[in-house]
């Protein structure tokens, strides 16, 4: 097995890295979590926009780069190493891979958005009884003519203050601790 990085691969660790060696200093990490909305809206812009690190992991088809887990992997370990705040984790590798895999007829719209840099997701799953069990689940959704309505507590919602849209985890049968 080949274990080393391909020319891209080294390209975009290099690119990114130097990015945020460039644009994103711990003095400059402070002043954005201190301030509204917790996070710096033109480093996600650049994201977006210049690296096309939102694009990454995403097919073609979906407006992204093809890449896969090791892109992944790539920029989350640039990101980790400059305490980068911004979402990536919660939006591009959770919300956009419940998209890939969701066969919502809207799920190619949300990924454009995510590629952008529009659409802001966070992932809504925790429950104050459920602990780390993810099966104790409280929330329902039941179907009501062509929407559904959602009623439970959910807690701790990473990056809800700034989301344009959340993915909730919720039954629509079942007991509380079914699986």
């Amino acid at each position: 097995m080949d274990f080393n990085f391909t020319d891209g691969q080294t390209m975009l660790r290099e690119t990114l890295g130097r990015y945020l060696r460039n644009t994103y200093s711990f003095e400059q990490r402070r002043v954005f979590t201190a301030e509204e909305p917790g996070l710096n809206p033109s480093v996600w812009r650049a994201f977006a926009e210049e690296l096309g690190i939102l694009a990454m992991p995403f097919a073609e088809q979906f407006g992204g780069l093809g890449g896969g887990a090791i892109e992944n992997m790539i920029v989350m370990e640039e990101l980790g190493k400059a305490l980068v705040v911004e979402p990536y984790l919660g939006i591009v590798v959770i919300a956009g891979g419940f998209l890939k895999h969701s066969g919502h007829p809207l799920a190619a719209d949300h990924i454009g958005g995510i590629v952008n840099g529009s659409a802001i997701f966070a992932f809504a799953y925790a429950e104050p009884q459920g602990r780390y069990n993810l099966a104790d689940l409280l929330t329902t959704a039941r179907k009501d003519g062509d929407s559904w309505v959602l009623n439970g507590h959910k807690a701790v919602v990473i990056g809800a203050p700034w989301a344009s849209h959340l993915v909730v985890t919720a039954r629509a049968s079942g007991c509380q601790s079914d699986r």
